[in-house]
C-alpha cells in the first residue's frame, strides 16, 4: 500500500466578491480533484487546536499526525532545524524576516522576495555587525526573505506579531519583557539594509521558541515517509521526525514552483521503497497573503493539471494506494491572513469508493470537524 498526502498550503478561503461570491476552491477548474472527491470520504478537519495560532507550523504538524498541543514550541525553532541549526537548552530561535516597512506600514512581509544569494549577503553583514555570538545573538541566512536569529533563552518572553498578519496595516513592534531588546536590534538593521540593493527596509523578529522534541515518524506511524517542500517550517518538522527530505531545483515556494518536479519525486520515492510521501506547495498561501485572486485560482488549477492528473496513474501502476488532500489552514483573500477555522479534506482509497462529496468549504460545511492530527492514523488504518 502506498500513501500520499497533498497539502495545498492555505487554500481554504471565504467567499470572494471578484469570483461572484465563490471561494477559489469552488471557482477553480479542477476536474481531476473533482473526480477524486466524487469517490472519496470528504469532511472538515480541525488542524488548528483550540487556542493555538493558525500558523503553518501548527497545521502541518497536525497533518503529519503529531498533536501540536503536545509538541509545538514555536515556529522559528522548526525552521532553524530545517537549516541544520541545533539549539542548546539555553537558546531560543526567532524567525527573521526581511520586510519592507514604509511610513510605519507593513508594505511587504517578504521584502520583495530577494534572491537567496542577495539575502544571505545582507544577513551575513547583519550578523557581523550585530550578532556573531556577541551577547549570545547570531543571525543565520536561509531562503529568500526567511532567515533565523538565535538568542539567549530569556529572550523568549516577548510578544511578536507575524509580519504577514500586518500586511497593509501599521506595524506593531514586539512587546513583553524581551521586546525592547528586539526593537533595538530591528531598528539597527535598517541602516545596514539601506546600503544594499534589497527592496526590504529592515528585519522582523517573531515566532520564537525552544527546539521541540518531535518523536520519530517511522516509529510513531509505522511507515517510511518522505516529503518535498520549499518551506523551511515544513522541512523542519520532517527533519525533526526523521522523514526523508527530497530537494528539487525548481521548488521555489512561490507561484513559479515546479509542480511536475514535486509530483515526479513523489512517485520516484514511492517506487523506490518509501511507504508515504507528502507533497507540499506554498503557492496558494502566497496568493492569499497577497490578496491575488487570479494566482490563487491558478495555483489550484496547477495542482489539478500538473500534479494530480498524472499522480493518480503513477500510483495505480504501483498497486493499491490511499490519498489525503487538505490545507494546513485557511488564508482568505479578503483578510490576507491565516484563520483557525476547520478546513475541507478528502480521503481516497483506490480499492474502495467512499460516499463521495465535494471538496470545497461549502461542500463540507455541515460536517462536524474531525481532529486534525487524527487524520493521518485514519489514512494509514485503511
Amino acid at each position: 500500500m502506498k500513501y500520499v498526502i497533498c497539502v495545498p498550503d492555505g487554500c481554504a478561503d471565504l467567499p470572494v466578491p471578484e469570483l461572484g461570491g465563490l471561494t477559489p476552491l469552488e471557482a477553480a477548474d479542477t476536474p481531476h480533484m473533482d473526480a477524486l472527491a466524487a469517490r472519496a470520504v470528504v469532511g472538515r478537519a480541525a488542524v488548528i487546536p483550540t487556542g493555538m495560532a493558525p500558523s503553518s507550523d501548527v497545521g502541518n504538524m497536525s497533518i503529519l499526525g503529531f498533536d501540536p498541543s503536545a509538541f509545538h514550541t514555536g515556529r522559528a525553532p522548526i525552521e532553524a532545524a530545517a537549516m541544520g541549526l541545533t539549539l542548546a537548552p539555553d537558546q531560543v530561535a526567532f524567525r527573521c524576516n526581511l520586510v519592507t516597512v514604509v511610513d510605519g506600514e507593513m508594505v511587504d512581509y517578504a521584502g520583495g522576495n530577494p534572491s537567496d544569494e542577495a539575502a544571505a549577503e545582507v544577513i551575513n553583514r547583519i550578523d557581523a555587525e550585530l550578532g556573531g555570538g556577541r551577547d549570545g545573538v547570531s543571525f543565520h541566512p536561509g531562503i529568500s526573505f526567511r532567515h533565523s536569529m538565535i538568542a539567549p533563552a530569556d529572550w523568549v518572553d516577548a510578544e511578536c506579531i507575524p509580519p504577514h498578519d500586518l500586511t497593509g496595516d501599521p506595524v506593531v513592534l514586539p512587546g513583553g519583557p524581551a521586546g525592547p531588546r528586539l526593537r533595538v536590534l530591528m531598528e539597527a538593521t535598517k541602516e545596514i539594509i539601506a546600503s544594499s540593493d534589497l527592496e526590504a527596509t529592515q528585519v522582523w523578529l517573531w515566532g520564537q521558541g525552544f527546539q521541540p522534541q518531535i518523536p520519530s515518524f517511522a516509529e510513531t506511524h509505522g511507515v517510511r515517509a518522505g516529503l518535498v517542500t520549499a518551506v523551511d517550517l515544513v522541512r523542519g518538522i520532517g527533519m525533526l521526525s526523521g522523514m526523508k527530505i527530497c530537494d528539487i531545483p525548481g521548488a521555489t515556494g512561490r507561484y513559479d514552483t515546479d509542480y511536475e518536479g514535486k509530483r515526479d519525486v513523489a512517485l520516484a520515492e514511492l517506487a523506490g521503497g518509501l511507504d508515504l510521501f507528502v507533497i507540499h506547495v506554498e503557492a496558494t498561501d502566497e496568493a492569499g497573503h497577497a490578496g491575488d485572486v487570479v494566482e490563487k485560482v491558478r495555483a489550484l488549477e496547477n495542482w489539478d493539471s500538473r500534479i494530480v492528473a498524472d499522480l493518480i496513474p503513477g500510483l495505480d501502476a504501483m498497486g493499491p494506494w490511499r490519498l489525503l488532500v487538505l490545507p494546513d489552514h485557511g488564508t482568505p483573500l479578503t483578510t490576507r491572513t491565516h484563520t483557525p477555522d476547520p478546513v475541507p479534506y478528502m480521503l481516497v482509497d483506490s480499492r474502495t469508493d467512499g460516499p463521495g462529496g465535494v471538496f470545497t468549504e461549502t461542500g463540507v460545511a455541515g460536517d462536524p470537524p474531525v481532529t486534525g492530527h487524527g487524520l493521518l492514523p485514519t489514512l494509514l488504518a485503511g
